[in-house]
């Protein structure tokens, strides 16, 4: 099984709020966000790991690729390219994605490690075509409902909360190589952010299911590094 990360935003955000430092190297707890999540997928048998960092900050692509030089754990395959939108970036690493199950996430998706080793488990275990993290923890400025059945497969992807929808998207996918066809589908039809891509996945009829976790957080913000340091050491 394959990982992957997208590590391709600019952090504007974090940059107006004085974090000097690319997002990928924001430190959590002494560990760079990058670095936390290497570790982790090696230690849930990465057999590649696929990334993807912009041309803004050279400081990432150095970093990476000195982790690439020191040759530990699973081998990483590094793309470096500037793109308008997360699920551009995505385009450009299922290139490398198409051989293998997979799963992605963006580098500051801050998560239980325990239960992230559950949900891996689960979707090696699984038929199912993908595997989406979801989480009843509300923490997004625009957050992405998930619909479901009572057996948790996965019915719409909402932009506005709707009576029975329970979850949000926590931005990890566990997929098939076989939904690299919808996203091909959608880049060709211009569609630009990953709420589509999977909004894609339902209506080409893609067996999903929702895997709860209890709390999934980013870090958009310089507040939110302190929240995830608290949530990790409560971990």
């Amino acid at each position: 099984m394959k990982f992957a990360i997208i590590a391709a935003g600019e952090g504007s955000r974090l940059a107006q709020e004085g974090i000097n430092a690319p997002k990928p190297l924001v430190r959590l707890g002494g560990e760079a966000m990058i670095d936390r999540l290497i570790r982790i997928f090696n230690e849930n048998g990465a057999e590649e790991i696929c990334i993807i960092v912009n041309r803004l900050h050279p400081e990432t692509e150095a970093h990476v690729r000195a982790l690439m030089q020191r040759g530990e754990g699973a081998p990483i395959r590094l793309t470096v390219k500037t793109t308008p939108s997360s699920m551009h970036s995505f385009y450009e690493l299922s290139r490398d994605l198409g051989d293998a199950p997979f799963c992605l996430t963006t580098v500051d998706t801050i998560f239980r490690e325990d239960e992230f080793r559950h949900y891996i488990d689960a979707f090696k275990a699984s038929e199912a075509d993908g595997l989406m993290a979801v989480t009843d923890f509300v923490d997004d400025e625009k957050p992405l409902y998930v619909a479901t059945d009572d057996a948790l497969g996965i019915t719409a992807f909402l932009d506005q909360p709707a009576e029975g929808v329970r979850y949000v998207s926590g931005g990890i996918y566990a997929l098939r190589p076989a939904c690299l066809k919808t996203l091909q589908r959608c880049m060709a039809e211009g569609q630009s952010r990953m709420r589509n891509f999977q909004r894609g996945l339902v209506d080409d009829g893609r067996r999903l299911k929702a895997w709860p976790m209890k709390k999934i957080m980013d870090v958009d913000h310089a507040e939110d590094i302190v929240k995830a340091e608290q949530f990790l050491s409560e971990a």
